[in-house]
């Protein structure tokens, strides 16, 4: 069926809008809008049968019932919803009322129609040119600032701010500091009299530490960390630090300097946590920083109960040097890991010296290797260990975490 004698059999069909009636032919011809096509059509078609044109009537489309009579009055809605937002960039999204979805779906059907564009995909462009006219922002589909969406059967806009992210190391030079927010252990973070009605196990964490200030300064509603592992909470992490990337949540402002919130942060914390901060970052590299495998290097103080020498002990890690180790899940932490038996190497193992009767021992263990039951064996769940070696039993008094492995090189890419 030719395209005029087409259009003349979806006329018949119901009213229709030119927007409407255009989109349905939205691949055909290029450079002219979809209310531009659907004009053109119905003027084609009345001159092909030499018939008196009728130019559509408001107020009657069986398609979208009007919807795009109505596009200013969404572009000034979504300019008052992003006033006050630090922004750039925008996209535009469109839920469709079900009624609509049916009527446009049944059209295609019933004219098995080829090349229609749904009418969110052209609401969507035709608001987003509205508002960028409006507010002087640029309309982007990869990776925007600001995604809005018209919720067209609320007749309301909800407006979704991507967050930031921005990578760094952090040094813990204080004990019994988690290293992310614990709800309280009795009320789960409703708050009860155990946790002072802070909902909290612990009153503070290396993230919200470090996030308090980012909150404010980026004026968000919230921030996490990703770190590339963590440390056990009675375990310093010093010396270079731990890699970690903040996101930050719903930032209204986005113009903040890093090396202030560098100091910010660094003021606030007050020597219980500092942090370096190297550059921006982003969502996809969250991802590769949880997954790479990071050698990292302990030194721990090890108090061993019984009779032994400095030279025992060197004796003993050297069967550790180089040795991979079976650890089933320490019960320690039983209650919220898998019941499994990993293999872990370590990299490398040696005495440092002895500190008023405890060795002092630095280790380089392979990521996921448990410093402290590699010296205690956990009762033999962990084997080879240092107590198993001796005899006799050791454990680990203070644990440091003294150097964690970059991302690749390649990271941000």
């Amino acid at each position: 069926m030719d395209l005029l004698s087409l259009t003349g059999r979806i006329l018949e069909y119901g009213p229709i809008c030119d927007h409407c009636l255009g989109r349905l032919f939205a691949k055909r011809s290029f450079g002219i809008s979809n209310d531009e096509r659907g004009h053109a059509l119905r003027l084609s078609h009345a001159l092909a049968e030499n018939q008196r044109f009728s130019p559509y009537e408001r107020g009657t489309c069986s398609v979208c019932m009007d919807l795009f009579t109505e596009i200013d009055v969404w572009a000034e809605r979504v300019a008052a919803a992003l006033a006050g937002i630090d922004h750039e960039t925008f996209v535009i999204g469109t839920r469709v009322p079900p009624m609509i979805a049916e009527s446009e779906e049944m059209l295609w059907s019933d004219f098995s129609l080829p090349d229609p564009e749904p009418l969110k995909s052209e609401m969507n462009r035709e608001v987003g040119k509205a508002v960028a006219r409006i507010t002087g922002k640029r309309g982007e589909t990869k990776n925007p600032e600001v995604t809005i969406i018209l919720n067209i059967p609320e007749e309301i806009v909800e407006v979704q701010i991507a967050p930031v992210f921005f990578y760094g190391r952090y040094r813990k030079l204080e004990r019994g500091i988690p290293q992310t927010h614990w709800d309280c252990r009795a009320c789960r973070g409703s708050g009860c009299d155990l946790c002072g009605g802070s909902g909290k196990q612990y009153p503070d964490s290396v993230e919200e530490l470090i996030g308090r200030p980012a909150v404010e300064l980026f004026r968000a509603e919230g921030a996490l960390l990703h770190g590339a592992g963590r440390e056990d909470i009675d375990a310093l992490m010093v010396g270079s630090g731990r890699p970690f990337i903040m996101e930050v949540l719903s930032p209204t402002h986005r113009g903040v300097d890093l090396k202030a919130l560098e100091s910010a942060i660094n003021h606030s914390a007050n020597g219980r946590v500092e942090v370096s901060i190297e550059r921006w970052s982003a969502r996809r590299e969250v991802e590769t920083l949880k997954s790479h495998k990071a050698h990292k290097t302990y030194r721990i103080l090890v108090d061993i109960d019984g009779h032994t020498s400095l030279d025992e002990v060197r004796k003993a890690l050297d069967a550790l040097n180089g040795a991979v180790i079976h650890q089933r899940t320490p019960r320690r932490v039983a209650h919220r890991r898998a019941d499994l038996v990993r293999e872990r190497m370590v990299v490398q193992i040696e005495c440092l010296g002895v500190e008023n009767g405890r060795y002092l021992i630095e280790v380089v263990g392979e990521a996921g290797l448990y410093i402290k039951e590699l010296i205690s064996g956990d009762g033999g769940r962990t084997t080879p260990s240092l107590s198993e070696i001796l005899g006799i039993p050791a454990l680990v008094v203070t644990l440091d975490v003294t150097s964690v492995e970059g991302m690749p090189e390649n990271g941000d890419e």
